[in-house]
């Protein structure tokens, strides 16, 4: 299978990091084929212009200043998401790539008023991130990623897709034992997936 990583955090030595060097290394060992996409590395641009705002719903404009990113998303049969939980949200890149890349035509069309998904090339979805709070504290702020995960992400791609939300809650007060265990679930569970 083709995978597309999206990995968000400026910091190489960060957690986040050693996940997304594990989400890649257990893919490129299971014999997936991995098109890794670090959005910093890449110096990817989360700022939408005005100029796309005004070409957002002609499909024949929407999609020329991030072609690039939608021909890699187009051609993904598994999508894998490794980002961290930052002010209850995703980091702003990630946002910025999901508003600027995640564009009518690409990952959903609309028909008649609706809209219907349009990623059904993807069968694997998976997101794997951490929060620095508690998972009762994300739960009292609606827990927007994982909302966004289960139900925006999900209903985007084909409808028997399998899909993970890896969540470790509480990074702040986590200990050497709970991250070495959070990151062999990851790899257990990508390796399976």
């Amino acid at each position: 299978m083709r995978f597309l990583v999206l990995f968000a955090h400026p910091v190489e030595t960060s957690f986040s990091a050693a996940l997304h060097r594990a989400v890649v290394e257990v893919l490129r060992s299971s014999g997936h084929d991995v098109d890794d996409c670090d959005l910093y590395a890449e110096n990817f641009n989360p700022v939408m212009s005005r100029q796309e705002r005004l070409d957002y719903h002609d499909l024949s404009l929407c999609t020329k200043p991030v072609q690039g990113y939608v021909d890699r998303l187009l051609a993904a049969e598994g999508l894998v998401i490794v980002n961290p939980v930052w002010n209850y949200g995703y980091p702003a890149i990630l946002k910025g790539f999901l508003d600027r890349v995640f564009l009518p035509g690409v990952s959903f069309r609309l028909e008649g008023g609706s809209t219907r998904p349009n990623l059904w090339r993807i069968r694997r979805l998976a997101a794997v991130t951490t929060y620095g709070g508690t998972r009762f504290r994300a739960f009292l702020m609606g827990d927007a990623p994982r909302r966004q995960f289960k139900r925006t992400m999900r209903a985007l791609v084909h409808p028997l897709a399998r899909a993970r939300y890896l969540a470790l809650y509480d990074m702040n007060n986590a200990t050497t034992a709970r991250t070495t265990a959070f990151l062999e679930r990851v790899r257990r569970t990508i390796a399976t997936f």
